[in-house]
């Protein structure tokens, strides 16, 4: 048993979690008044010794920043692909996901809260070094990792050496993420992943505060990063919640800013909201809402809108936007059409943007844990 090291955090003193797994950071910078200033995320914590960040995975311990989560996680899982969700990057196959705990925003609706919300050990029993992953994955047969069920932002370090590993040994990294993060670590990070699904929760300044103590404008920043600045795949995703960022004004003022900033070819999947964490006096998102969402981001030039949480075959299925033939079926998270020849749609030719083989993947809708 690796010993634990007992830590304050404001009046309370928690443990900071086995030796093996506190490894020094270096986004952080000394402040005039003794605090230490992490500089991850736009949140910017400032810190007193023995102090966590809002994450509660970043501490300052030794008067430095460090990441207390490194090698430990909340569980593997081999998923689809399409869960993530992407669509549009190598269908079919299986990843290995996994995450960690905590989370640098404070949305009140997560739908992972359990995982998100966590304090660090009450739930980080599983134990993986970045190679024991990506020998775990190739043995899976994934051809992919996920960073995901938090945000990987907050386990930058872990994350990095995780997809070091991977890509020696032939897997791509997928990263899952609200895209809140400062643009040195987004540099570093996105020079590591493949693929990213990007959470855009909303439109307006005033949901990111009131619903997520966050703000709108950094993540539009790590989107015109990632469309101007790197070569990663990337797809968006909206969870839409009723009577808070459902109305057609919010939708079309998102939609147009993606086809004017990102072009009208990045994915979007418009999602359904399920009654969590501190949002149960919500109902869940009708499929009619995620429709008319869908028509408003192609009417507005978005080629590729995907509905989401609910299933449904021709909201989800990949269309060709220049002839309308069914280029990729979708049921769920199993592929039932697959008309695409080298990339292109095998009716008139036009290139379908994204990463994808000759052949899908087999996995279908499976989910089974993976033991590491």
């Amino acid at each position: 048993m690796h010993p634990y090291t007992a830590y304050s955090f404001g009046m309370d003193t928690v443990e900071l979690g086995p030796s093996w797994s506190i490894v020094p950071t270096k986004y952080w910078h000394e402040l005039s008044d003794g605090r230490i200033q992490c500089d991850l995320c736009p949140r910017e914590c400032k810190l007193h010794e023995g102090q966590r960040g809002l994450c509660f995975v970043r501490a300052r311990k030794d008067n430095q920043i460090v990441l207390t989560s490194y090698g430990r996680s909340s569980g593997f899982w081999v998923d689809p692909i399409e869960k993530k969700p992407l669509n549009h990057f190598l269908p079919g196959t299986s990843v290995l996901s996994f995450g960690t705990a905590g989370c640098n925003l404070a949305c009140r609706f997560c739908q992972n809260w359990d995982i998100s919300k966590a304090r660090q050990d009450d739930i980080l029993g599983e134990r993986a070094m970045p190679q024991d992953i990506a020998t775990s994955a190739k043995r899976l047969g994934c051809r992919s990792v996920a960073y995901t069920y938090n945000d990987p932002v907050i386990f930058h370090e872990y994350a990095i050496d995780t997809a070091k590993a991977c890509r020696e040994q032939g897997i791509y990294s997928v990263a899952v993420t609200a895209g809140y993060v400062n643009p040195e670590p987004r540099a570093e990070f996105y020079r590591y992943m493949d693929a990213a699904n990007i959470d855009l929760k909303a439109f307006t300044d005033e949901f990111y505060h009131r619903y997520c103590a966050g703000a709108l404008q950094p993540v539009l920043d790590t989107l015109l990063y990632l469309k101007r600045e790197t070569t990663v795949w990337f797809e968006l995703t909206t969870l839409l919640i009723p009577g808070l960022n459902d109305s057609d004004e919010e939708i079309d003022e998102m939609t147009t800013w993606v086809v004017e900033n990102l072009g009208p070819d990045v994915p979007h999947h418009f999602t359904a909201f399920h009654p969590a964490f501190r949002m149960m006096d919500r109902p869940s998102t009708p499929f009619d809402t995620l429709v008319r969402a869908r028509e408003i981001a192609m009417r507005n030039g978005e080629h590729f809108a995907y509905t989401g949480n609910i299933p449904d075959e021709e909201t989800q299925s990949t269309w060709c936007p220049h002839c309308g033939a069914k280029v990729i079926g979708r049921s769920g998270y199993t592929i039932t059409a697959w008309n695409l020849t080298g990339g292109a749609c095998a009716s008139c030719g036009t290139k379908i943007p994204g990463v994808f083989e000759d052949a899908p993947g087999t996995w279908g809708p499976r989910r089974r844990h993976a033991d590491m």
